[in-house]
Order: structure tokens, then C-alpha cells, then sequence
């Protein structure tokens, strides 16, 4: 691996003493400047449709180096409301693929612009279908593959992880998480109890706007529309979900704690911050771990943030890199 790359990665995030602040951290880290300029991983982006099982179809973006062999691919899965067009996807993209690796940017369902392509509604516990689409993805890659995922998705990261220790992904070397939700319930108290509700409630109002559109005999969300918290919407969609008893039972499909990750047998890298305003570090100090699970905890970087030099240099997309490299064999 490059040594520049490699210095840059080692050690722990700290930012500028001005810069520490979580929710500078947290805001920017999505703001759609850092993703403006030249980006050749757009330019090379190939959109494909992946069967992810039982008529399931997800939609992403496959951006593949040009004369070169071997190379390594990523899997990006974006957080809850992101799409493969959010800031962090982009800007991580696009410095994975000057760095040589190709990339697959995944949509969740209803994420992006893939709401047309299934009648029934995302929800948080749908691993297998996303677990599906990571084997589909697995098979383009030219090399050893690797997921990356943020917040909500670096949980179904963490969940392909304990997948692939099941069933095998033959070429995925490691999974990589971004201030990974592991406690759904908490982190929509923690949304609901800040500003950032309101970013939420906007854009998941306007998903649900346009599934009622394409599908108006099956979604009538016009009570859940004037609801005016997180938690309050999530119960009004459960009468969508009849395998759910309560909004509780459907948390707990998804909520990695205690010895949740104790059968893993693929490498999990997590980067977690203390001071993240959404999801708790100590839910990932709680976990009980084996040898397959490295947590990184960091003092500063808030929610999917770490930016250093700020606002454009950002720290995770290094040590992503870094890590990827220690799979990659060079000529001796």
C-alpha cells in the first residue's frame, strides 16, 4: 500500500481544536460541497438492478477501473434516507476509486431513486434481501471484495458479516463500519430529542409521499404525514408490517447488543465516535467481542463525520483504505 496512505491512516481522528465540535462534524459530513468537483467514479458508474431474491429488485452503481486487473471492490451502503447519491457515498466513492478500487454503490429499498421497483415498503430487519445483493456484488469483483457501510447501514454491514460467517462470501475480506446504528430504538429517541428530527421527518415524509404515488390502492400515509415525531411515524407504519406485533418486536429484529456479533468469522472494523449525537458508542463498548471484531472508538467525530483537513480531507475514507490495502498483494 501507498506509505502516504498508510501514515495518514495510523493512529486515532483528531481534528483541529475549532473543528471537534460533533454536529460541525456531523452536518458537514453530509453537506453536498465536499462532494463538488471532478469525480470519476460517476463518470465510469454503470446502473445496475440486482435480484436480491423472492422478486426483490435493489438498484445501484457499479463504477470499474479501466485496464487494470485484480482490482478490489467495495460495496458502499448508504444510511437511513441516503441514497447512493449522498455526500459521504460520493466523496468516499470517489477517493476509493482513485486509489485504484473499484466501487458498487447499493440503494436500500425505496432509497434513491428505486421506489418503483417493489410494491412492499423498506424496513430496517430486510437483511436478506440486502445479504443477496451482497452476493450478487461479490460476484463482479475482480479481486477481493470488501462492504462498507454508514450508521443504519453499516448495521446491515454488520449483518452481512454475521451472514457471510454462515454462509460463506468466498472473496469478502472484511467489513467495515461508520458509526454504525446498533440500538434502533435509542438512536430514534436520540433523533426525536434534536434538530436533526426535523431533517428526518422531511425526507422520510417525502419517500413515503412517493410510494403512495406509484402504489395508491396498497399506501394511505395521510395520518402518518402529519405525525410529528420519528417514533410516532414508526408506529403508524406498523400496520404495514403484520409480521411485527408492536414497533418493539420490529426494533429488536435488528438490534446488535450483548453477544449479537459473538459468531462472527469475517474481519469487522467499526469506527464509532464518543461524542456522536445519534448513536452511543457504548453500544458498541457493550458488545461482546471475539477476534474477527476491531472496534475503533474515537473521542471526536460525531455522526459519520471525522473530517480532517476540515471540511474536505476526511479520516475514515484513509483508514478504509488503509485497511483494504492489508489484503492487496504486490509484486515482490
Amino acid at each position: 500500500m501507498n506509505s502516504s496512505i498508510e501514515s495518514m491512516a495510523e493512529g486515532h481522528f483528531k481534528p483541529q481544536p475549532w473543528a471537534k465540535n460533533p454536529h460541525l462534524q456531523t452536518i458537514f459530513g453530509s453537506l453536498k460541497i465536499r462532494a463538488l468537483g471532478e469525480n470519476p467514479m460517476l463518470e465510469s458508474a454503470r446502473e445496475v438492478v440486482l435480484d436480491a431474491g423472492k422478486g426483490v429488485r435493489l438498484l445501484g452503481y457499479h463504477s470499474q477501473q479501466t485496464g487494470k486487473e485484480g482490482c478490489p471492490l467495495v460495496l458502499l451502503i448508504h444510511g437511513w434516507e441516503g441514497s447512493s447519491e449522498s455526500t459521504y457515498m460520493l466523496s468516499t466513492g470517489r477517493y476509493l476509486f482513485s486509489k485504484g478500487c473499484d466501487v458498487f454503490r447499493l440503494n436500500l429499498r425505496d432509497h434513491g431513486k428505486s421506489h418503483h421497483l417493489n410494491a412492499g415498503l423498506f424496513h430496517g430487519a430486510r437483511i436478506e434481501e440486502v445479504f443477496h445483493a451482497a452476493c450478487r456484488v461479490s460476484s463482479l469483483a475482480r479481486g477481493p471484495f470488501f462492504v462498507a457501510g454508514f450508521s443504519l447501514g453499516g448495521n446491515f454491514a454488520l449483518r452481512i458479516a454475521l451472514r457471510a460467517s454462515r454462509s460463506m462470501i468466498p472473496n469478502l475480506r472484511e467489513v467495515i463500519c461508520i458509526s454504525p446504528s446498533m440500538d434502533p430504538h435509542k438512536a430514534t429517541v436520540a433523533i426525536d430529542e434534536s434538530f436533526y428530527r426535523h431533517y428526518f421527518l422531511r425526507k422520510w415524509k417525502r419517500s413515503l409521499l412517493k410510494k403512495q404515488a406509484l402504489f395508491p390502492h396498497q399506501y394511505d400515509f395521510a395520518g402518518t404525514l402529519k405525525l410529528r415525531t420519528c417514533m410516532e411515524m414508526t408506529e403508524s407504519v406498523m400496520k404495514y408490517y403484520p409480521e411485527f406485533p408492536t414497533y418493539r418486536d420490529y426494533f429488536r429484529q435488528y438490534t446488535l447488543a450483548g453477544e449479537a456479533l459473538a459468531g462472527l468469522s469475517v474481519p469487522v472494523t467499526t469506527i464509532s465516535a464518543d461524542d456522536d449525537p445519534i448513536i452511543s458508542a457504548d453500544d458498541i463498548r457493550g458488545l461482546k467481542h471475539n477476534g474477527y471484531l476491531k472496534p475503533l472508538m474515537q473521542s471526536n467525530g460525531g455522526h459519520c463525520g471525522f473530517l480532517e483537513p476540515f471540511p474536505f480531507g476526511c479520516w475514515y475514507e484513509r483508514k478504509i483504505r488503509s485497511l483494504i490495502g492489508k489484503y492487496e498483494v504486490y509484486p515482490s
